[in-house]
C-alpha cells in the first residue's frame, strides 16, 4: 500500500511537472521513478513470472548470460552501421563504445566469478552500479522524450529551419540529414497546399572536417529537388545548439517580426533540442518561439544520437519550444 501511495505522489509531481515546464529532465525522471514504483509494486507478480520461467528454463543463467550477448551484438553492429553510414565521428560510436562496454563488464563478471578474487568483485558491483545509474537515466530520457515528440505539426508557418548534423566526405549530405530535409521539403509542400508561402533556413556551419558549409550542402540538395532560390536563406556560422537558434532567429528578425516557425529534427532527440531552449537559457532569453516537427530517422541512429552533449556532436538539429508552450512535435 505504502508503495502505490508514493507512486500516486510521483505522479502527480510528474503532472504537475509537465503542465509547470515540459522541458525538464526533472520529468523524465519522475516518470522513470514512477514506472520503477509501479514495478516494485507488482513484484510479487514479478516473482510468480520469473519462477515460472525457471521451470520452463527460459531464465536459466545461460540464457540471460545469451540475451546480454545479444544486446552486446545488436549494440556493436549498430556501432559500425551507423560508422559506415553516417561517418567516424565520436558521437556516431556511441553504440559501439555501448556494446564494448557492455561486453568488457560481462567478461569481468565471468572471470570473477571464475576467479574468485575479492578486488575484482568490488570492480563488478561498482561498475553494475554505475552502469544501472545511467542506463535508468538514459531509459527515462528515451521514455520520457518519445512521448514529448508526439504533438500535432504546426501550421500556418512563415518559416522552416533546417539544423545541421554534419557532413560526410567534407561535402556530401548523409542518410540522417537528408530525413529532416525532405521532412521539411515535405512540410514546405503541405504548407503552399494550404495557400502558404514559407522561406526554409537551413543552419549549420563549417566543421574542420568539412570543405564546405552545412548550410550550402543542405541548401544544394533542396535545390537540386526543385525548392527556389528565394524560398532558401543559409545560415553558415553556427558551431553549436544555441548559434544554431540564435543565429536563426537573428536571419528571422531581420526580416520582419510577429513570424511564425518550426524546426525541423530527428523525433529522437527532440526532447533534448527542447530541453537546449528551456526558461534560463541563452535562446530562451532572447525569446525564440517555434513549433518543433520531429522526422523519423532510421533504426541506426537513435541509441547513437540520443541526449549527446555539443561537446561530442558539433552540430545538433534540435528545436525551440512552440508559442512558450515548452511542446515539440
Amino acid at each position: 500500500m505504502l508503495i502505490q501511495v508514493l507512486a500516486a505522489v510521483v505522479l502527480l509531481l510528474f503532472v504537475i511537472g509537465v503542465v509547470v515546464e515540459a522541458r525538464r529532465f526533472a520529468n523524465a525522471v519522475l516518470l522513470g521513478v514512477f514506472l520503477m514504483l509501479m514495478a516494485l509494486a507488482h513484484g510479487p507478480g514479478l516473482l510468480v513470472l520469473h519462477r515460472g520461467l525457471d521451470d520452463t528454463g527460459l531464465a536459466s543463467p545461460v540464457l540471460e548470460i545469451l540475451a546480454v550477448l545479444l544486446v552486446c551484438c545488436l549494440l556493436i553492429g549498430n556501432g559500425v552501421r551507423m560508422a559506415r553510414k553516417e561517418g567516424s565521428r565520436p558521437a556516431n560510436l556511441l553504440a559501439l563504445a555501448a556494446g564494448l562496454g557492455l561486453l568488457s563488464l560481462l567478461l569481468l563478471t565471468v572471470v570473477t566469478f571464475a576467479t574468485g578474487l575479492r578486488s575484482l568483485t568490488a570492480a563488478v558491483v561498482i561498475a553494475a552500479l554505475l552502469t544501472s545509474y545511467f542506463a535508468f537515466l538514459f531509459v527515462c530520457f528515451t521514455v520520457y522524450g518519445y512521448a514529448y515528440s508526439r504533438p500535432a505539426v504546426p501550421s500556418g508557418l512563415d518559416y522552416i529551419v533546417v539544423l545541421g548534423s554534419g557532413l560526410i566526405g567534407g561535402d556530401r549530405v548523409p542518410p540522417l540529414l537528408a530525413s529532416r530535409l525532405d521532412r521539411a521539403h515535405a512540410l514546405l509542400e503541405t504548407e503552399l497546399a494550404r495557400g502558404g508561402l514559407p522561406v526554409l533556413i537551413m543552419s549549420g556551419g563549417q566543421g574542420p572536417d568539412e570543405t564546405v558549409p552545412e548550410a550550402h550542402a543542405m541548401a544544394d540538395y533542396l535545390a537540386a529537388r526543385g525548392i527556389p532560390a528565394e524560398n532558401l536563406l543559409r545560415e553558415a556560422e553556427s558551431a553549436t545548439t544555441e548559434e544554431n537558434l540564435r543565429n536563426s532567429k537573428a536571419l528571422m528578425d531581420e526580416r520582419g517580426s510577429g513570424y511564425r516557425c518550426a524546426v525541423v529534427t530527428n523525433d529522437f532527440h527532440a526532447f533534448r533540442a527542447a530541453f537546449t531552449a528551456r526558461p534560463g537559457r541563452a535562446v530562451d532569453r532572447r525569446r525564440l518561439t517555434a513549433g518543433g516537427v520531429g522526422r523519423r530517422a532510421c533504426a541506426f541512429h537513435g541509441v547513437n544520437r540520443m541526449g549527446l552533449s555539443d561537446r561530442w556532436r558539433r552540430k545538433r538539429a534540435e528545436v525551440a519550444s512552440p508559442q512558450g508552450t515548452g511542446r515539440v512535435a
